[in-house]
Parts: structure tokens; sequence; C-alpha cells
């Protein structure tokens, strides 16, 4: 599964999840950046690809107009790369189940809150 890395993650998470999600890119790298959510969501259908975003737009879009592409929210608040780096290796089963399976387009993501 190809993802599509929204512009508020960093582009840096792209070559260290390439070896789980070959061919995935950031918005930059797929000359988006700056494009509107439509505009996202439309090349990330045509290509193949499944949106990652911490950003509820697109989770919103996805419930209200039925999101033409995949789409990975990813509930994590502020953090790190290397915390999402994490989250994306750790979940990728889950990812590749979810990019299977044709009538499911929201998965969403979090990390588990330790007290």
């Amino acid at each position: 599964m190809k993802l599509l890395l929204d512009e508020n993650l960093s582009d840096r998470i792209v070559s260290q999840i390439a070896d789980l999600f070959p061919g995935s890119l950031q918005v930059k790298e797929a000359g988006l950046f700056r494009a509107d959510d439509s505009a996202v969501a439309e090349w990330a259908a045509e290509h193949g690809f499944a949106i990652v975003s911490k950003d509820s737009d697109f989770y919103r879009r996805s419930i209200i107009l039925g999101q033409p592409a995949k789409f990975i929210w990813l509930r994590v608040g502020n953090c790190s790369t290397a915390q999402v780096v994490d989250l994306l290796r750790s979940r990728q089963k889950v990812i590749h189940e979810f990019g299977d399976r044709s009538e499911e387009n929201i998965l969403v993501l979090g990390t588990a809150l330790t007290i």
C-alpha cells in the first residue's frame, strides 16, 4: 500500500517507512503542496494512494462526502516525527489489511495513553 502523507506530516517519514510502504510520498513530492483537500483526495484516489493525516478535515470530508481515496487518520496530537514513524511501522499489518478491504475507506490509528 502506498501512503500519501499530508503536509502536516514531515517528509522525513517517507524514507523511514519505505521498506514497509514502498512508493509512498509526502504531498510536496507529489506536487500538491498547499493544494486543497479535494485536490489531494482526487490525486490520491487516481494514483492508488491512501492519505495519511493528523488533520480532522479529511475525516469530516470522508464522512460527509464519501472520500474517493482511502484515509488513515492519525489521532496522535502533537508528537514527534519518530512517534509517527513508530506508529506507522507498528501498525503496518493493520494498514495493509485496511488497504486490501475495498468496503472500508477510513482507518483511525492512535497511541495508547499512559498515566
